[in-house]
């Protein structure tokens, strides 16, 4: 694969599995040095800071919760101290608590309060940390969801709410940055076949029957997406939504 990010340091939260993972490894195979960011397993971070490394590549992992705004600001300046500069940020990181609707008895308010946190104000203070280091010219990248313009079934108020405020958010913050020649886009995902979409499957399945392409996304599908709009080819491309989602939105 041709080097187009050699000489690029780019910044994938939740980059320890799943679509993260296939993130970091598609940007080292590329040519870009790569931190991630993981807040629970060191093995499979491990796993894959080694496999960038493969590429001849520098990788890292760091430590940091998204629902504290001082470790994202710390994992931000570390990201910078580590490598040296921060082109490419990616924001992946993200938890997903679906099926309980609002009024029901199982409506867990301090849970779906944390998704909040986690979803949107862990995204919302990546940016702006970021924001202050990052090279001009350069990415930011968040994935959202197709849940994020389209709520589709009961159950689903949270999380959907989560990624249409980053989704907002990230047109403002395209205004903001422009002047540097920073684009900020967002990637509206569709069901992925990762770990996390297993404890919904059976909701999944009934999801996929309404769509034109009835199965789950691959990680290196939207991997693909993040990889374009973070290329020179996108460099007109800022406050923009784009759907990799098998035809949800259609």
């Amino acid at each position: 694969m041709a080097k187009t990010f050699e000489g690029k340091t780019v910044l994938v939260t939740g980059g320890s599995r799943g679509l993260g993972a296939a993130i970091a490894r598609a940007f080292a195979e590329s040519g870009a040095d790569v931190a991630i960011s993981y807040v629970a397993s060191d093995e499979k971070a491990r796993a894959v800071t080694a496999d960038v490394r493969k590429h001849g590549v520098q990788g890292e992992a760091f430590k940091a919760d998204q629902a504290d705004p001082a470790q994202i600001s710390r994992l931000v300046g570390d990201v910078v101290d580590r490598f040296g500069k921060l082109d490419i940020l990616v924001n992946n990181a993200a938890v997903a608590w679906l099926g309980a609707r609002v009024g029901a008895d199982n409506y867990d308010a301090e849970k779906m309060n944390q998704q909040w946190v986690i979803n949107t104000l862990g995204v919302v203070a990546t940016i702006r940390a970021a924001a202050k280091v990052l090279s001009n010219g350069g990415r930011i990248i968040s994935i959202s969801s197709g849940l994020g313009t389209r709520t589709s079934a009961p159950g689903l108020s949270d999380y959907a709410g989560t990624k249409a405020a980053i989704n907002i958010f990230s047109k403002g913050v395209a205004h903001d940055l422009a002047d540097r020649d920073i684009t900020v886009n967002v990637i509206q995902a569709g069901i992925i076949d990762t770990d996390m979409a297993v404890p919904y499957m059976e909701a999944n399945l009934r999801s996929l029957a309404s769509k034109p392409i009835k199965r789950l996304a691959r990680v290196d599908e939207v991997a693909a997406g993040v990889l374009f709009l973070a290329s020179s080819a996108a460099s007109y491309l800022t406050g923009a939504i784009i759907d990799i989602d098998g035809g949800f939105a259609a």
